[in-house]
């Protein structure tokens, strides 16, 4: 099935020869035209103060407590006129001036561990009662589910034959990943059964406060896990990697998309070591604790994210999949699809760094930009131009692994969801006043195919402004750019993995209805002897079972018609090659692909290959960070080591 956006922001299903009809919306939301754009100056990340410095086992360990909260912020411009948005976001318990949307940055030194008491706040705080989420849970998906209780938690409501009569209103589980962290102990990976609801004052005594794998990983006596508490979970980051653009977020089981949609998300960076270059080589400085209001900084994170408001200027997320479901109250047949759950969305507004379509003075110098692609959904082409004409610039780095081998130089720069980019930008030589949009061009993924169709369907709407991210305002340089030439530089050392132990055939794949609807996206497995290829949902068992130290290929058989952002926990990873499933033509990774990543774009039709080592024994997992197909079985648990046969799920015979 493909899939594609119209101009207004909602999801259109596009069958393989066909056109279905677009997914209603149910809430008056606001006309990306309508929206000024450039008119807000762009918000830079502060750094997330620490709670203090404790000693761990012989080192000293950075210590944080960082608490999700419901607070208010003004996504849109003012002139507007419209009451700030309702979103969630972390900050420090310490600091309430420090909740955010986006989340301040954690800064990071190479091996110094950072601790962290992750805290699920989203109860009011004079009341102490729960919050109900912000956007609409469909509980007929495989999910957490508190309601279930210890006997039905982490499943579907149709499990218990009991689903409610509409989305999900009760108190709000999290867990916290952090995206890209490698090694790390299987804890403290953000386990999407690990989640835990707040210790609010009113949750039911019926539910489960807890997922299964948060009750699994506290039994452990030796590990900081034994120390949980209701509503927080205390994780250790050994930093052990390469100096790395990181972030964190929530990963809790099936509602992913909705609680990373309401906001929750925050760069994580690790500085330092062997692999990083010293101070100066280049653009800089970052921004850095304590830096007084207008400190000028030449190091910027970016993160973006494409969002729809209601007409109260509100967050807007479908309450509908847009077909004839079952009802609520009913438990939907094997063939039927979710009765909210959509395949794919798209917002119809840029937001970055919490503003949308944001503008950023730049002098006439180099900048150093961490870029981050935190859509639910969207693929981005990043590409700057005056209209006149193209600006290149240079990608020196990527996600997990750090720098590249060498500066690469590109016009355009793709990034599917939860992709990061190290970029160098130079805009010495161009003149005072000109001003540099950053476009979206990109032709990739399932939410920009058939976009001029689109726009001539949806009359309200003509005109598809997720084409412009951000604008760039030259000014006169204030000081001397000392810093190195990107055409110059020489990047720390890159050492390839070794020779692989084994290589496996793995599948993506998706399941519809008798009428081409999506009903679920899946990973599976492939018997090349026999040619079958069997999809797998999450709870099903383990296929994947290296042992510490392997070093294996893993071949992405991309069976769907669209692409998917593979991420897999817990390791490091190179882009081989990609191949075409009818022609057989095999292709080298993108220039920008070339270093060692943690997502890779799984593209439609072809294998991807990918090689990595296993470093740490334990519990991890892979999925497609489609945060939509995520939460509906498009992710499935790997182990590392002999499986335990206490293992939730999986140590049992039957499994």
């Amino acid at each position: 099935m493909k899939y594609g956006l119209s101009a207004a922001g909602g999801l259109v299903v596009l069958r393989r020869h066909g056109l279905a009809r677009a997914v209603p919306r149910h809430a008056p939301t606001l006309h990306a035209g309508d929206i000024p754009r450039f008119t807000q100056p762009l918000a830079i990340p502060q750094v997330m103060p620490r709670s203090g410095k404790h000693f761990g086992p012989g080192a000293l360990v950075d210590y944080y407590e960082i608490a999700v909260r419901q607070f208010q912020r003004h996504i849109l411009p003012p002139e507007l006129g419209l009451p700030p948005t309702t979103v969630w976001g972390y900050g420090s318990i310490h600091h309430p001036e420090t909740f955010s949307y986006p989340a301040f940055t954690i800064e990071a030194e190479w091996r110094r561990p950072v601790r962290v008491k992750w805290i699920n706040d989203l109860k009011d705080p004079l009341t102490g009662r729960f919050l109900p989420h912000l956007l609409p849970v469909d509980p007929t998906l495989h999910w957490a589910n508190p309601p279930g209780g210890l006997k039905d938690r982490d499943a579907s409501c149709k499990h218990t034959r009991h689903c409610p009569e509409g989305p999900y209103r009760g108190p709000v589980p999290i867990v916290t990943h952090l995206h890209g962290i490698a090694p790390v102990a299987q804890e403290f990976d953000g386990h999407p059964e690990a989640w835990y609801l707040p210790a609010a004052s009113d949750i039911p005594p019926e539910y489960a406060r807890t997922g299964t794998y948060f009750d699994y990983f506290k039994k452990n006596p030796q590990s900081l896990a034994s120390l949980w508490e209701p509503g927080a979970a205390l994780y250790e980051y050994p930093n052990d990697q390469r100096a790395a653009t990181l972030w964190y977020h929530d990963h809790t089981l099936g509602i992913t998309r909705v609680n990373v949609y309401a906001g929750p998300a925050g760069f994580y960076l690790i500085r330092g070591g062997p692999d990083d270059l010293p101070p100066g080589v280049l653009p800089g400085p970052p921004p850095r604790l304590g830096d007084s209001p207008g400190t000028r900084v030449y190091e910027i994170p970016l993160v973006i994210q494409d969002r729809t408001f209601k007409d109260d200027g509100s967050l807007y997320y479908p309450e509908s999949n847009g077909h004839d479901a079952p009802a609520f109250g009913t438990s939907p047949a094997h063939d039927e699809p979710p009765p909210i759950w959509v395949p794919a969305f798209v917002g119809n507004a840029m937001v970055v760094n919490g503003r949308t379509w944001p503008y950023l003075e730049v002098e006439q110098r180099r900048y150093r930009f961490r870029v981050l692609n935190a859509c639910n959904t969207r693929y981005v082409g990043l590409r700057l131009s005056d209209g006149a004409k193209v600006h290149r610039f240079w990608v020196i780095g990527t996600d997990a692994g750090g720098f590249l081998p060498a500066p690469v130089e590109v016009d355009t720069l793709t990034l599917g969801p939860s992709e990061r980019a190290d970029l160098i930008v130079d805009f010495t030589n161009i003149p005072v006043g000109a001003e540099i949009l950053l476009l979206n061009v990109s032709e990739s993924g399932p939410t920009q195919a058939h976009l001029a169709h689109m726009a001539a369907l949806v009359a309200e709407e003509q005109r598809d402004y997720t084409t412009e991210v951000m604008l760039f305002r030259v000014v006169p340089a204030t000081s001397v750019d000392t810093s190195t030439p990107p055409d110059q530089l020489t990047l720390p050392c890159f050492t390839p993995h070794g020779p692989e132990r084994l290589t496996r055939p793995l599948l993506l794949t998706e399941k519809t209805t008798a009428h081409d609807r999506s009903l679920l996206l899946l990973q599976g497995i492939i018997d090349l002897q026999t040619g079958q290829r069997l999809g797998l949902k999450f709870h099903d068992r383990i296929t994947e079972d290296p042992d510490p130290g392997d070093t294996e290929i893993w071949e992405l058989h991309n069976d769907t018609y669209m692409p998917h952002p593979i991420h897999v926990h817990n390791v490091e990873f190179q882009v081989l090659n990609r191949e075409d499933k009818d022609t057989g033509a095999i292709s080298p990774p993108e220039p920008w692909e070339t270093g060692f990543k943690d997502t890779v774009n799984a593209t439609e039709n072809a294998i991807t290959r990918i090689k990595m080592k296993f470093r740490h024994e334990g519990a991890f997992i892979w999925h497609c960070h489609i945060l939509e197909h995520e939460d509906n079985e498009m992710m499935r648990s790997y182990h590392v080591g002999p499986i335990p046969l206490d293992l939730p799920h999986f140590g049992r015979p039957d499994h």
